[in-house]
């Protein structure tokens, strides 16, 4: 149905369609399938899935972004929304941008009150067409999904061959089912092209845009680095959306893991009966020289705080993935935040300070999984990497994951049998040779006679003997701290990104908010407004970032939670004035959008009146 449009949209290869289905209907895998054909054309794609944390039956959404700027973060508003689902209908006719389009099944006549003027309505008989064609109610239910997808390649020109060959590779070895699949592609195409003008005026093409970059979520990308970190050891227990992590690693250690000639498995994978016990199983492995780690979301975090607790004042490394969700409590699990910094942080009672890294793609999930490891031995202590349900279970387009060969595990400092042998002194496990913080450790059983010490989490001495002399105690206390200065010269250095104009205004970001920041820093340019960045990538800070708060006047910091836990982290640690940076904050569980960022900065800037630096071409972009 065409109305008179009072705003249009022209565009090619810059657009966000939105699939409205019902959890558990099989929509996933079609509209899956939509992404990864734009992406086969050589298009950016940023593909974003939204569903809800029960099995089935309530309204779930997977948001598509295509633009060829290679932005990747959500722009905000939506151009094409497909309507399969008549519960969320209403609302999702309403967040269509004027000028879009509302794709639906017009089986039975839409609601007038559902009408607008300012969009225009494509009707496809969905319904109409599985019953004539299908007898199976579950064929029916399937195969709807992918006759839309058919109609789609028509409306927006998908090159139809793209999605054929992504069918046959998805069923391979299941032959059969290539056939009817295609079939149910071409019967949307089909109705399509013979009842439609199409493309219609928002479409796509091939372009060379995608490179040598792959499509893979973070959890996969964890996984593998896991493995190629050294993991030979993991503990878990299940929790959205934080379980793919482990199950990564399980796939690719029986691909990587297994001694070829005895078939003997070269790793151990746990599920233990709570986090509990997961985190206690990766100290114990960790202790004993093994690399071990373990996954779970912002609930885990709580549980397993007190073992944070005894892994930091023992000294054992310990690598920790938190895929973070929207809390507080069980909160919206199926939903992304930025929501455990703080608890990470400063996880355990007493005085604990916890090393974080900060991935913001699935190549630093990769490189930072295997950074982690080095790091938590080097400093021997937990290191706990902060990603989310975002980063964690979406696919992203990503730079190739890659290894040196070359590259040898950090194992800091740790004595050998013949540096024990050599030694003529008493070892201490917590003496701080060096002056450096960090004391000389020991695997069990190096040397039949030396090198022993009791691990306790209770007040010791140097020689890791139990004491509760205060004096022991505080320096002891001091060491630690001595040793978190250590770390801010091993941890992931801020990115710095200068607009090159001396600007006063900066921006402070981390983790999966850097797509959007920078695409509203963009915006903020084309308007005529000059603005520098810096992404946190680790906890403690590097001396960078708290120059970079120094050298603007007009500081802001992008959080996707409710109470700015970053910024109370930095005026902690870095003694700022809290009036020195200003939070634009994002909690509704949804990424956080570029326009959100741009219209968020405008306002505070045109409250404190702040006069707006002029654009300059150049870009100076350096890691400090």
């Amino acid at each position: 149905m065409t109305m008179t449009m009072k705003k249009t949209i022209h565009s090619k290869n810059d657009l966000v369609i939105k699939f409205a289905n019902v959890n558990g209907t099989g929509s996933a895998s079609a509209n899956n399938l939509f992404a990864k054909a734009l992406f086969r054309m050589g298009l950016s794609v940023s593909p974003k899935n939204i569903f809800p944390s029960n099995i089935q039956g309530l309204p779930t959404w997977y948001e598509v972004r295509v633009n060829d700027k290679g932005y990747l973060g959500r722009r905000g508003g939506i151009d094409i929304a497909v309507c399969v689902n008549p519960q969320s209908m209403a609302k999702d006719i309403k967040e269509v941008s004027p000028g879009g389009y509302v794709v639906y099944d017009n089986t039975k006549p839409l609601d007038l009150r559902l009408m607008r003027s300012d969009v225009e309505f494509i009707g496809l008989p969905l319904t109409q067409i599985c019953l004539d064609e299908y007898q199976d109610p579950r064929q029916r239910q399937l195969f709807k999904n992918v006759i839309y997808v058919g109609a789609l390649a028509a409306l927006i020109n998908i090159d139809f061959e793209v999605l054929t060959s992504l069918i046959g590779e998805q069923f391979k070895g299941k032959e059969k089912l290539i056939a009817p699949n295609v079939h149910a592609l071409d019967l949307g195409y089909q109705y399509a092209k013979n009842h439609f003008t199409c493309p219609l005026r928002i479409t796509v093409e091939r372009r060379d845009n995608r490179g040598d970059k792959i499509l893979i979520d973070g959890n996969t990308a964890i996984g593998l680095g896991a493995v190629f970190g050294g993991a030979t050891m993991a503990g878990w227990y299940p929790i959205t959306p934080s379980t793919s992590v482990i199950e990564a690693f399980e796939k690719y250690c029986k691909r990587l893991r297994v001694d070829a000639g005895s078939g003997k498995k070269n790793y151990a994978i746990v599920q233990a009966e709570d986090e509990l016990a997961a985190i206690g199983m990766v100290i114990g492995a960790s202790w004993n020289g093994a690399r071990a780690f373990t996954a779970t979301s912002g609930p885990g975090i709580s549980l397993m705080s007190e073992f944070l607790g005894l892994a930091y004042f023992a000294e054992i490394p310990t690598v920790l993935v938190d895929v973070q969700r929207t809390g507080p409590s069980t909160g919206m699990p199926t939903r992304t935040q930025q929501s455990d910094v703080i608890a990470c942080a400063y996880a355990s009672h007493g005085d604990t300070k916890h090393v974080l890294v900060f991935p913001a793609t699935p190549k630093e999930c990769f490189d930072m999984t295997a950074q982690a490891f080095d790091l938590a031995e080097q400093l021997q202590t937990p290191v706990i990497m902060l990603t989310d349900l975002d980063l964690g279970m979406n696919d992203t387009m990503s730079e190739p994951l890659e290894w040196d060969e070359a590259r040898a595990y950090e194992r800091g400092k740790v004595y050998s049998a013949e540096q024990l042998e050599a030694m003529s002194e008493k070892f201490g496990r917590y003496i701080d040779s060096d002056g450096d913080g960090i004391p000389y450790r020991t695997y069990p059983g190096t040397h039949p006679t030396k090198g022993a010490f009791f691990t306790r989490g209770t007040s010791r001495d140097e020689y890791a003997i139990y004491t509760e002399d205060g004096a022991e105690y505080v320096r002891n206390m001091k060491r630690l701290l001595k040793k978190w200065e250590t770390a801010k010269s091993y941890v992931p250095a801020p990115v710095i990104d200068n607009s090159g104009k001396g600007s006063d205004i900066g921006v402070l970001h981390y983790g999966t908010s850097m797509a959007a920041t920078l695409e509203a820093i963009d915006y903020l340019a084309q308007e005529g407004i000059a603005v520098d960045s810096c992404r946190i990538r680790a906890f403690p800070f590097c001396k960078a970032v708290e120059e970079f708060i120094e050298q603007h006047s007009t500081v802001f910091i992008v959080e996707q939670n409710r109470d700015a836990q970053m910024r109370s982290l930095l005026v902690n640690e870095c003694e700022i004035n809290p009036k020195r940076i200003v939070p634009i904050l994002n909690f509704d569980g949804m990424p956080v959008t570029a326009k959100f960022i741009q219209q968020a900065i405008n306002s505070r800037l045109d409250i404190n009146k702040v006069t707006p630096i002029r654009k300059n071409t150049t870009s100076n972009k350096a890691e400090q």
